[in-house]
């Protein structure tokens, strides 16, 4: 078995051991049927890279359906709703924010899922420039100073899909902040009050910085980003084991794979890299 098949099976053993939120079941049992998704206009967003929204028929956004459906199922199987998932990459610029971004709306497109954004990435937050929002306040003053979750919230353009931003005060170190008993009581205050919602959270490359290695731990699962060309085994060999065996899935970004038919794709998803 490689290492990624055996943090598959561990992960998926894991979760399989946690029950369900009441408020889960409850949201369930309240909403046996729901309505159709509404429609999204894509001119509400200038970022011409989110494709999901600007070229919704394009393989590149197909691969994110598919990349939507794996998580969904891998979170929410019978009898347990895992919802908090860290999206992360191995270094800078491998595109795990536009990969946060592109996944979270296709998700909202859902008709019953309710998406936050968490931009956990205080050296290069970017999740507020794809999503066209021009943050106040977020986590960093959530944590800094007491700022209440919902005040910092920012609704999007893209119905059911909020963003808890970065925030504008400078962090002089992220580590030694997400280390602190207020984040893992914040990230629980979260899980708590907003159950029903998938929490996708943004954070810095795992191999330059400390402090996602210390946010996995407070995590349901990982979804690693790996760009063509900027990643090597080795790195992802030693991402996986940083990740705390923690990985559901590995977006292969920018590949240069080909179809058999013949169209070309800038992303493809895998659960596989060997």
């Amino acid at each position: 078995m490689s290492r990624i098949e055996d943090a598959l099976s561990k992960a998926s053993q894991r979760q399989s051991d946690v029950s369900p939120p009441a408020a889960w079941s409850s949201f369930r049992q309240k909403h046996p049927t729901l309505p159709p998704p509404a429609p999204i206009d894509p001119d509400r967003l200038r970022e011409e890279k989110l494709v999901v929204l600007k070229k919704p028929n394009s393989p590149e956004a197909e691969e994110f359906r598919k990349l939507k459906e794996f998580l969904v199922k891998a979170i929410s199987a019978p009898g347990m709703f895992n919802n908090v998932v860290l999206i992360t990459s191995a270094h800078h610029g491998e595109g795990k924010s536009l990969v946060t971004s592109n996944l979270a709306i296709s998700l909202a497109q859902e008709y019953d899922r309710t998406v936050m954004v968490v931009d956990a990435d205080l050296r290069l937050p970017s999740c507020h420039r794809y999503l066209d929002v021009d943050p106040e306040q977020g986590l960093a003053d959530c944590l800094m100073q007491g700022v209440d979750i919902s005040n910092a919230l920012v609704k999007t353009a893209i119905p059911k899909l909020v963003l808890l931003p970065a925030g504008k005060k400078p962090v002089k170190n992220p580590l030694e902040l997400f280390s602190s008993n207020s984040m893992r009581g914040l990230l629980t205050e979260m899980k708590q009050r907003y159950p029903d919602r998938i929490l996708l959270i943004d954070t810095p490359p795992v191999l330059l910085f400390a402090e996602t290695r210390t946010l996995v731990d407070l995590a349901d699962g990982v979804v690693l980003v790996v760009r063509e060309g900027g990643c090597s085994l080795d790195d992802v060999r030693e991402c996986l084991t940083l990740l705390n065996n923690k990985v559901l899935g590995v977006v292969y970004n920018a590949s240069s794979f080909t179809q058999p038919a013949g169209a070309y794709q800038d992303y493809y998803y895998s659960s596989y890299v060997e």
